[in-house]
């Protein structure tokens, strides 16, 4: 087990994509609302107040956006899984937490979400 990391939060991150596997959900897009919990050591970052130093965050989340909307989902069990697979590239990602959550699909249901936990030793 990977200890002593920091956490970098990026929450609520909009993706409109095709996910679903009713007919009705193979034509018309929805949107999944993603929390990630990045598990990496800030403290070089935090020293030298540099982008290059740590995560990315704004093209991890295009990176995030352009794989979901072309993978097509049908469960988001692999659109977490996707989003982890893409979070875990950057080396410097050690762990991953990932929900993804769906809205409004079922009568009276306000979501379904899913929560996965990756390390990098899994991809």
């Amino acid at each position: 087990m990977i200890e002593n990391l920091d956490s970098l939060e990026l929450c609520g991150l909009e993706v409109p994509c095709i996910i679903g596997d009713l007919p009705e959900e193979r034509v018309k897009e929805q949107t999944l609302i993603i929390d990630l919990t990045l598990a990496l050591d800030l403290r070089r970052a935090a020293s030298s107040d540099s982008l290059c130093d740590t995560v990315d965050y704004a093209r991890l989340c295009a990176e995030i956006r352009s794989v979901l909307r072309q993978a097509e989902c049908r469960m988001i069990e692999r659109a977490a899984e996707r989003v982890a697979a893409v979070a875990l590239q950057d080396t410097r990602v050690k762990r991953v937490r990932v929900r993804v959550e769906k809205r409004e699909r079922v009568e009276g249901l306000r979501a379904a979400a899913v929560v996965i936990e990756r390390e990098e030793s899994c991809w």
